[in-house]
This record gives C-alpha cells, sequence and structure tokens, in this order.
C-alpha cells in the first residue's frame, strides 16, 4: 500500500544537522513525526511543498535565550524566532528564570530582562510548565532554573552577601522540585550583582540537586575579561563537584585588553572536555547586550541604550551622544538612564569567529525579546550564520552550521529526537534559501525580518510561511511543547 502522508517536501537538498554531507531527497511528515526520508514518488500526501533543491533542515534550537516570557506572549514576541527558522528556544539562561518565584514587587537588574510587573507569578516551576501546555507557543521550550531567580527569593532580596545554610537548602529543594516538574537543568549569572556574592561553595552545593535528576549546569561565567581564565576553572569545578555536563553561555572575551585570548580560553576549555562533559554558545556579533551597569561602564567601549524607564526616548541612541547632549559623563548620564538596558560593542570579529568556528561551538542568540531597541541578534543569528559566515565569509560549510544550529545543540542539551533529519523524529523543520539566506537586523534597524527563509514547522505544524497573512509570516498554530533533558 503507498505511503499516505499528511506532508511531503519534495526534491530537497537535504542537511540532516549531524555535520554529514548534504543529499537530495524528498521527506515525508505524518502527524507530528518524520514518516519517511528518500525517493517518495510513490506517496501521496494532503499538502506537498516543491523545494527545487533549497535546503531542508532540522528546525534550529536556539541555545541560548531569554524567551522566559516571549514564549506565552504570542507571534508579537515569537516571530522574532519562527521567521529566522528556530523551532526550539532555551530559556531560564544566565541565572535569570520566570520561575519558580512570586515576587509582590519588581526583582533587581537583570531579572526585569524578562518580567514586567504582573509576570513574577509562577510560584513553582509546574505553574510555569502548565501556563506553557494551557495556551501553547510557536516554538518548543526548553527550560533551565535561574539561581539569581531562587536567590532573591531564598534571601527576601538580602543578595549582597553569600547565602547561609537555610537559603541554600531553600535553593537547593526549589531546584530538586523544579526539576521533578519538568525543568532541565541550572544556570547562574555570577557576573550579576544578585548572584557574584554566591561562593563557588554555594553553587555547587544548589547543583548536587542535579546529580540524581540528570540535569545540566549552564552559565554566564563570574568574568568574561580579565580573569576569564580562572572563570572557567571554576566553572569546570563546579560541574565536576556536581557531577554533571556543563554548557558556558555565550563564550567570548571582553574588553580590548583581552582580544585574542580565546587562543587561551579555547584550548583550556577542550583540555576539560578531554574528561568533563562541556559545550559553550556564541552569538556571530562582536557586540553583547544585557541590563545597564553605570559602574561597568568604560569610555573605550562604545554603548548603545536599548531601552529606559526614565527616558524611553533615548533606546536606539548611544551613550557618549546622551551625555554630551546632557553636558555630563557616561556614568552620570548612565545612572540618569536606570533601569536601562545596553548594547557594548566589547569584542573582537577575529576571537567571534575563532570561537564559532571551534568544534564544542553551537549557536544561541542571547536576544533578548522585551526591549524597545533590541540587539539585532534577537532578529538575525540564524540567518546571519548561514549567510555571512557560510556563504561571504567561509568560516566552514553549510553542514558545519546546520549541525552547530541542531544536532550539536540537541547532544549538548540532552534533546531527544530532535535536531536531526532522521525517520521518527520529531518534524521540526526548516526550509531555506541558501542563495539568498541572510540578516537583515543592523545595530540601527533591530527588528528587520531576515531574508531566505520560506517556510518552518514545529512537530508537523507550519508555524511561519513567508509572505504569509498580516502578521509577517506567523500561521497563528501554536504546536510548540515544553522539551525536557534526556535523563539515562
Amino acid at each position: 500500500m503507498a505511503l499516505r502522508c499528511d506532508l511531503i517536501i519534495r526534491d530537497a537538498t537535504l542537511i540532516d544537522g549531524t555535520g554529514g554531507p548534504r543529499r537530495t531527497g524528498d521527506i515525508g511528515v505524518k502527524g507530528d513525526r518524520i514518516a519517511a526520508i528518500g525517493d517518495l514518488g510513490g506517496a501521496s500526501a494532503d499538502r506537498e511543498v516543491m523545494a527545487k533543491g533549497r535546503v531542508v533542515a532540522p528546525g534550529f534550537i536556539d541555545a541560548h535565550t531569554h524567551d522566559d516570557r516571549a514564549v506565552l506572549c504570542g507571534p508579537q514576541c515569537t516571530t522574532c524566532k519562527t521567521s529566522q527558522g528556530v523551532t526550539t528556544v532555551v530559556v531560564g539562561c544566565c541565572g535569570v528564570s520566570l520561575s519558580p518565584a512570586r515576587f509582590k514587587r519588581m526583582p533587581p537588574p537583570p531579572l526585569d530582562l524578562i518580567g514586567a510587573e504582573g509576570w513574577w507569578r509562577f510560584g513553582d516551576f509546574g505553574d510555569y510548565a502548565e501556563a506553557l501546555r494551557k495556551q501553547g507557543s510557536e516554538v518548543n521550550t526548553y527550560a533551565l532554573v535561574g539561581h539569581q531567580t531562587m536567590r532573591v527569593e531564598a534571601m527576601d532580596g538580602d543578595v549582597s552577601r553569600p547565602a547561609n545554610d537555610r537559603e541554600i537548602h531553600h535553593m537547593h529543594q526549589r531546584l530538586k522540585q523544579a526539576l521533578a516538574e519538568g525543568a532541565s537543568g541550572f544556570s547562574t549569572g555570577l557576573y550579576y550583582d544578585p548572584n557574584k556574592h554566591a561562593t563557588t561553595e554555594e553553587v555547587i552545593a544548589v547543583a548536587e540537586a542535579l546529580r540524581t535528576t540528570g540535569g545540566l549546569y549552564s552559565t554566564h561565567m563570574r568574568d568574561e575579561a580579565d580573569r576569564i581564565l580562572a572563570s572557567i576553572e571554576e566553572t569546570m569545578k563546579i560541574g565536576k563537584n556536581a557531577g554533571v555536563a556543563v554548557q558556558i553561555s555565550h563564550h567570548k572575551c571582553s574588553l580590548p585588553e583581552n582580544f585574542g585570548r580565546s587562543t587561551q580560553t579555547l584550548p583550556l576549555i577542550a583540555e576539560y572536555a578531554r574528561t568533563q562533559e562541556v559545550a559553550y554558545d556564541v552569538y556571530p556579533y562582536p557586540a553583547g547586550s544585557t541590563v545597564l551597569m553605570p559602574d561597568r561602564l568604560r569610555d573605550d567601549v562604545k554603548v548603545m541604550i536599548t531601552w529606559s524607564v526614565p527616558h524611553p526616548e533615548m533606546a536606539g541612541k548611544y551613550l557618549h551622544d546622551i551625555a554630551r547632549g546632557w553636558n555630563s559623563d557616561i556614568k552620570a548620564a548612565a545612572e540618569r538612564l536606570t533601569p536601562a538596558g545596553q548594547i557594548s560593542f566589547q569584542m573582537d570579529e577575529e576571537d567571534v569567529r575563532r570561537i564559532m568556528a571551534h568544534p564544542l561551538s553551537m549557536i544561541g542568540s542571547d536576544g533578548i525579546p522585551h526591549d524597545a531597541h533590541p540587539h539585532p541578534r534577537l532578529w538575525g543569528t540564524f540567518p546571519r550564520v548561514l549567510g555571512h559566515y557560510v556563504r561571504d565569509v567561509g568560516l566552514f560549510s553549510l553542514e558545519t552550521a546546520v549541525h552547530k544550529m541542531t544536532g550539536r545543540c540537541a547532544e549538548a542539551y540532552g534533546i531527544v529526537d530532535r535536531g536531526t533529519l532522521v525517520e521518527g523524529a520529531y518534524a521540526d523543520l526548516v526550509l531555506f534559501d541558501p542563495a539568498t539566506v541572510i540578516d537583515a537586523a543592523t545595530f540601527e534597524t533591530p527588528t528587520l525580518p531576515s531574508i531566505g527563509i520560506e517556510e518552518v514547522w514545529a512537530n508537523g505544524v507550519p508555524t511561519f510561511r513567508a509572505g504569509f497573512g498580516e502578521q509577517g509570516g506567523a500561521t497563528g498554530e501554536k504546536p510548540g511543547r515544553l522539551v525536557t533533558r534526556h535523563r539515562a
């Protein structure tokens, strides 16, 4: 009997996410799974798409996001991802997660990156998971639990000190409960004020909840500048003592005096990888973005304001220009702007390329979806890698790029049946034109959709189709699910 599918994509260039060579063929989808791959000339489907040599790849997995709130907001918050070919996002990064905590007042920065007043209502991770299930989302969600979130709760906001034994036990138990309710790991942001006073021993004690549950440890390290090597060593010590896999967030070498030090950091990480499970993500830009911290500003590092509560009109303007207009220095101007967000041009392009090209890397946007004037990585990360770094620069092959966005990420995060094109896997798919795919978002105009992504499916359901409808290509479908780490 001839195979009958819901969808067949015909005459596609198949890049399967493993890093292996491309091939030509058809791909059939039935329900939420890939039913068949190869020559499906004898099969039929309710809908057929003629790829005509364009690429079909596994849906991209965004290895690092702050989409905790965005996944509950609908297409106005998620089209920035689906329009890039993203079908799964990793949330709860940098120690910042929307659960498990219920705050009656706004928590301190950087927790305000993801939650305005009214959003801190998920007292348990199970509440957050249930909201995802009820509301649905355009993308799959893989969730980490943030140390900063739990710390503010456990210490009642008194975070400018090490936690005591009672508070550490509280966080440990909160993490353990969250993991039982569907969270997949634990993240820290040791660079930030609510987290920087945590000792290594505190982090290990909380992270030990991961040992029996198979969760992983993810971190925005304590320092990505002068003390970056020591921070890598601390990170690996935490992973070793907790007995868990480690994921280093947005690996970079910050500030001009550290340009070129990826020649030191990458061999160190690779050496640890000989005996410990470790990966890292990277975004394809020489500028980062976070909350504005006046005490950490420098005259030799250019800063753009992404949002400001007291001065929203300054979003998209450079801090030096704002300070000049106010007849002040940049620190005084920043203090007037806070609470606020920033883009900081603090990295070297050669380091970015070296870090991205390394075999341990995977791609993450680190986009902040609620900024008034976001970093262009929110809308452009994945097409930028495919277009600029593969086609224009020749940094690595298209197969390698797709692997870093799919199979490599699925492997590092323990995501089963996603990230590769194989019969029986979930039908998370992206159809794109390798000759035209490119980012359009810039630092000046950061919310322009990318070019060349033609259609995206999550769990077999189309979530984005170029030129579709009035929502910038969003189909309005919400097939996304909570994805959990495989626990052996």
